[in-house]
């Protein structure tokens, strides 16, 4: 199983940037955790609003731990509120499951990180 490195993160966070700017969206953050749910790299755009970062790192937390997507993950708080309304209080916070974050899998499909 690979490790993310931080390469690695610090290119999707790139990437992702690229695209937001392509979309024309207004200024945002991404956060990139590894498998255990630590930041691996965490960027916030000029001018973006003060809870970004903290959102970020919520909906990729929300991703790593579940392992999916948090487009996913909405769909089924949607069909469950009782557990995903307490799961906030049991990462301290660190998740939210709204759309805007991705697994990130290694060649072999290993989970290995979450982009949010």
């Amino acid at each position: 199983m690979s490790k993310l490195t931080l390469a690695q993160a610090n290119k999707i966070i790139d990437v992702a940037f690229a695209k937001a700017r392509e979309m024309k969206v207004k200024p945002l953050a991404i956060a990139v955790l590894d498998d255990a749910g630590h930041v691996r790299s965490l960027q916030r755009q000029d001018n973006a609003s003060m809870l970004r970062n903290d959102v970020a790192i919520g909906k990729a937390a929300a991703a790593v731990g579940m392992g999916i997507s948090s487009r996913t993950l909405l769909e089924r708080a949607q069909g469950n509120p009782i557990f995903f309304g307490a799961l906030p209080a049991v990462t301290q916070g660190k998740f939210i499951p709204q759309t805007g974050a991705v697994v990130i899998k290694d060649k072999d499909g290993t989970i290995i990180g979450a982009a949010g």
